[in-house]
């Protein structure tokens, strides 16, 4: 299923959906819309960086796609970054404290994991520096966190 949470236009932070863009799934046609819309930006962190590949990697373990296949979906991505597709957000300490508030505010009644509350410090912190608009996400407990 598809989630995503939009905030008050033209910039957009892919997380956990962005993997759709690279493999067919639902939620694979509105990814690749939001990618294609010419005039926004789209950012992603420096730990998406890393994450993105493991899902890659994660596809060969179970069989979906082959070593060859992942070695033609890392250039790929790659490539996005590369040529500005995909701007990359540095991850700071400010991040790793804020993941930690988000940790102890919401892991009561929501449990966001680690690496998403991470994730998520980054895009409220771009949020809060106007250079954010949407939040893009593919899971509905960290959609729930971010609001």
């Amino acid at each position: 299923m598809w989630f995503s949470l939009r905030w008050p236009a033209t910039s957009w932070t892919l997380y956990s959906a962005l993997g759709k863009n690279y493999h067919a799934e639902v939620g694979t046609a509105e990814v690749e819309r939001l990618l294609k819309e010419p005039v926004s930006r789209h950012f992603i962190s420096r730990l998406t960086t890393v994450e993105i590949q493991s899902v890659f990697a994660g596809k060969v373990r179970t069989g979906v796609s082959t070593e060859t296949d992942f070695q033609s979906l890392r250039r790929r991505f790659l490539a996005g970054v590369t040529k500005h597709r995909l701007h990359v957000a540095r991850m700071t300490g400010f991040h790793y404290q804020e993941a930690e508030r988000l940790i102890k505010r919401h892991a009561m009644s929501r449990s966001p994991r680690t690496l998403d509350a991470l994730q998520l410090s980054v895009a409220l912190d771009l949020r809060k520096r106007g250079m954010l608009h949407h939040f893009v996400c593919a899971d509905r407990n960290l959609c729930t966190v971010a609001e």
